[in-house]
């Protein structure tokens, strides 16, 4: 939970866009045609509905005319390409008109219950217009092109949880199709993927009737949604301990699982070895212009190559030692996935760790799979608010036991204070500042976890010596309450093991940039394109199935996407498995 480590994660067979799509799958989701209310220029408004065995969803989406000076990905814009809004249901000719009115406001506009989610995107300025032309003509986009960008637009916000008067979450987290976390928040974004699809094709229609085509279908498979994510993301994963422990416990259960699995044939080896063939393929196109991130990539890709290498050679440790003299060895007395693990924490790099972890889980499929149906965090899991009649010296141990990371850490220099977290008038939006220079920390977020779990150890500590040690909880806080907060925190967190983030988010080493890529790779995301320590973009459901009855194979084949890899690419004419591309009326 170290903010480095957790900097270098991978999505993976957990993550939320991964189990929205089995769970669309396997239960038979179908997909309505959409509306295209739109003119000939593409604006005006969409309508897609999907239903669920129980219920059924709308998203309703507004294109508007935009100045080209206007499209940012700054939160502070107050204007969009699209904006959208997840509806509970199918909705009237009334819904439409009032969310015709309230939708392109965003944060300004006025919400019902039967609102679910709220979110707004921009086209990507190169290669929306590209494939546009393209399309019009009769020709497809570059594939190269395709694949640099990897997608024809990006959202900039994707609000839920009864934000801006929005549906409470307890209003549908029990449904069965939206009880994962951001599930309804994923499936809104999975639906704006297909509405960008339906838009571009709809234009290039209008542009040319008779000679324009629709996207092939590897293409567009290869198409997701970006995002572009800042630092607001952050204070998330420290605000809720509880759900971030049953995201990552979750991981480490499947990895304990899949590492104690007794399979050891040639054939699960042979497809382990490819599934390291298609996450290099994946590496090479992943585009960034990040010096660094270019670095890395290149890096794990001969990391990747020296592992290929072992399991082609060497048959995982029952041929003889490489000709070459490379020092990898394995234990044959060890399971197959078992001496793969081990290898790579003895010989890469921490990002292809990471990676081979995620391949890890790929390989456990059913073993696995129940635990992304547990991942969410209710009102009745949580543990008391407080403990008043714990002692004093029993919190001291708890915290030493939990919280030697937090203990070990010297906050008496300026530098361990140097940042305060606060909430933007502006945006209502997590925002960073500097304590020494800039004004507003005494508005602070209750972010140092660290710096306030060290005050109350010095505290208690203080009351130890003094004989107070067996004083309970209560008494103590009579007469410390600022440190009533802290003392619930370790109370509530003794028995979650990857509650905290190990790091003090206040100090300038510590990256937002990391803990933004720890949470995007639960919901699913690929290609970071880190712009900044403060913020990146990202892509989401590249490579996933489409919405049409012919992708049955892909429900959960699509992990590290790859436009290039493994069979030769079919761009022009048909889809690759010669059918056609319109949409029918079920996932399956």
């Amino acid at each position: 939970m170290r903010p480095e480590r957790l900097g270098v994660v991978f999505a993976n067979r957990l993550s939320f866009s991964r189990s929205l799509i089995r769970c669309m799958h396997l239960e038979g989701w179908r997909f309505e045609e959409p509306v295209l209310a739109l003119d000939d220029e593409g604006f005006g408004h969409y309508l897609r509905t999907v239903s669920t065995p129980n219920r059924q969803y709308s998203l309703v989406g507004f294109s508007h005319r935009l100045d080209p000076s206007m499209r940012t990905d700054r939160v502070i814009a107050d204007a969009w390409d699209t904006t959208f809004t997840l509806f509970d249901g199918v909705p009237s000719k009334a819904d439409i008109e009032r969310l015709s009115r309230q939708t392109p406001k965003q944060e300004k506009g006025r919400f019902v219950a039967q609102d679910l989610v709220l979110s707004r995107a921009n086209r990507s300025a190169r290669l929306f217009e590209h494939t546009l032309e393209r399309l019009a003509d009769g020709r497809q986009p570059d594939p190269a092109f395709i694949n640099e960008v990897g997608y024809l637009m990006r959202t900039t916000a994707v609000y839920g949880n009864g934000k801006f008067g929005l549906a409470d979450r307890q209003r549908y987290a029990r449904r069965p199709e939206l009880a994962g976390p951001f599930r309804a928040e994923m499936l809104t974004v999975y639906l704006i993927r297909s509405f960008t699809f339906d838009l571009i094709e709809h234009i290039a229609r209008q542009r040319n009737p008779s000679k324009a085509v629709g996207i092939d279908t590897r293409l567009k498979r290869h198409l997701g949604v970006g995002n572009a994510t800042g630092l607001g993301m952050v204070p998330f994963l420290i605000r809720h301990p509880g759900l971030i422990h049953r995201w990552f416990d979750a991981r480490e259960e499947a990895l304990a699982r899949v590492r104690s699995m007794d399979d050891d044939s040639r054939g699960d080896r042979s497809r382990f070895l490819r599934s390291l063939k298609r996450a290099k393929a994946h590496l090479r196109e992943w585009h960034s212009e990040d010096d660094e991130r270019r670095r890395r990539l290149e890096s794990m890709i001969e990391e990747i190559s020296q592992l290929e290498r072992r399991l082609e050679e060497q048959a995982m440790g029952e041929g003889p030692a490489s000709a070459r003299g490379e020092t990898i060895s394995f234990d044959p007395k060890e399971g197959f996935r078992e001496r793969v693990y081990r290898h790579a924490c003895t010989h890469c790099s921490p990002e292809t760790q990471e990676l081979v972890i995620s391949l890890l889980l790929e390989s456990g499929a059913d073993l696995i799979d129940d635990l992304a149906e547990g991942l969410e965090m209710e009102e009745e899991d949580l543990p008391p608010r407080l403990d008043p009649t714990m002692s004093i010296a029993r919190l001291k141990s708890c915290i030493e036991r939990h919280y030697g990371w937090a203990l070990d850490r010297d906050f008496s220099g300026p530098e361990a204070t140097h940042h305060f977290w606060y909430h933007s008038k502006e945006k209502m939006e997590p925002r960073r500042g500097e304590r020494h220079t800039e004004p507003g920390a005494e508005r602070e977020m209750p972010l140092g976890v660290a710096r306030d779990i060290d005050r109350l150890a010095k505290a208690l500590d203080i009351e130890i010596d003094g004989g107070n040690g067996e004083d309970s909880l209560a008494v103590f806080l009579v007469r410390h309450p600022e440190l009533r907060h802290s003392a619930r925190r370790v109370q509530s967190t003794m028995h979650w093991d990857y509650a905290e983030i190990r790091g003090n988010p206040l100090e300038p080493e510590c990256r937002p940039i990391d803990l933004l890529r720890a949470k995007l790779a639960c919901f699913g995301a690929s290609k970071f394109d880190p712009k900044s320590d403060l913020w990146t973009r990202i892509t989401l459901y590249q490579g996933a199935p489409l919405p049409t009855g012919k992708e049955e194979g892909l429900a959960d084949d699509w992990y590290f996407p790859t436009l290039f890899f493994p069979s030769k690419n079919s761009i022009e004419g048909e889809a690759e498995d010669g059918s056609d591309d319109r949409p029918s009326t079920s996932l399956r």
